[in-house]
């Protein structure tokens, strides 16, 4: 666990300053999309887990529940922002590791995906149908940054762990989709051809970027990882989803020590983040 106290950027209530970074450049912006902009599966980790749990307890040499959870939550974590795939695919190793036959990772992440739609199902359905205000399931501010960044001609681009047919879907049913000019990425059956680190080496590719030319906005440990690593401003999107707003104080302590240079609960502060990616104040 980190702890440090909380700097916050000079006018600011919510943005935390973690460590200094070179604004004033920005000319690309990369969102992950599940609980960075989007509240659709808020609670994916509370299906995912106790599922993976289930399975490894059903192996010989199973530890006791709360171990196998820990365990769990571990490398779930560890593994966030990648591709579904890489946690079926840690599963199988551990269903090994304790004796078990295992299945094929895709066989794992199949079934959780059918557990998570019958979590979801009736929030994206109540949310296509209009029942749903879709601004009560997009984290507080993600328009108006959005809108904000596309004003002062930053291409937006969008890049999800989460199957890129879903995460389409479920953008268009936040009407985000025209927001992301840059394009909306996701998993693909060929996992190895699709990778936030990929995604962010085309864009610099592309465009001629370089490092505090792109921001990173996430909520999990790899996309602000790979930010960093590209030489990137990395802002950790530190929402508590079970509420939609403040800060998760698991979340925030990860970003932090996945390198992340500013924390914010939400984009409720959209003006002064902007002010200061963009060296305005």
């Amino acid at each position: 666990m980190i702890e440090t106290q909380r700097q916050l950027l000079p006018g600011s209530h919510d943005i935390e300053v973690v460590r200094a970074a070179p604004t004033g450049h920005v000319r690309a912006a990369l969102f992950d999309f599940d609980g960075t902009v989007s509240l659709i599966r808020a609670g994916w980790q509370d299906v995912m887990i106790p599922y993976f749990v289930e399975v490894l307890a059903a192996t010989p040499q199973a530890e006791g529940i709360e171990t196998l959870a820990a365990v769990a939550r571990d490398f779930v974590d560890e593994l966030t922002g990648k591709q579904t795939i890489y946690q079926a695919m840690r599963l199988a190793e551990e269903v090994t590791r304790r004796g078990g036959a295992a299945e094929e990772p895709i066989f794992y992440k199949r079934r959780y995906m059918e557990l998570l739609w019958e979590h979801i199902h009736e929030r994206f359905d109540d949310l296509v149908a209009g029942r749903t205000d879709p601004d009560t399931l997009r984290v507080p501010g993600t328009m108006a940054i959005l809108t904000g960044l596309r004003a002062r001609g930053v291409t937006c681009y969008l890049a999800s762990g989460t199957d890129v047919d879903c995460v389409r879907r479920e953008c268009a049913a936040l009407e985000l989709t025209d927001c992301f000019d840059g394009g909306i990425g996701g998993a693909l059956d060929d996992y190895k051809q699709f990778s936030k680190a990929m995604v962010i080496e085309r864009i610099l590719a592309d465009h001629d970027l370089h490092g505090p030319e792109l921001v990173g906005f996430g909520d999990g440990f790899v996309e602000i990882e790979n930010t960093v690593a590209a030489g990137g401003i990395a802002v950790g999107v530190a929402t508590d989803e079970l509420h939609g707003a403040g800060v998760d104080a698991w979340k925030r302590n990860r970003l932090i020590g996945a390198g992340a240079h500013l924390i914010v609960p939400d984009f409720g502060e959209h003006e002064r983040l902007l002010a200061h990616l963009f060296g305005e104040s």
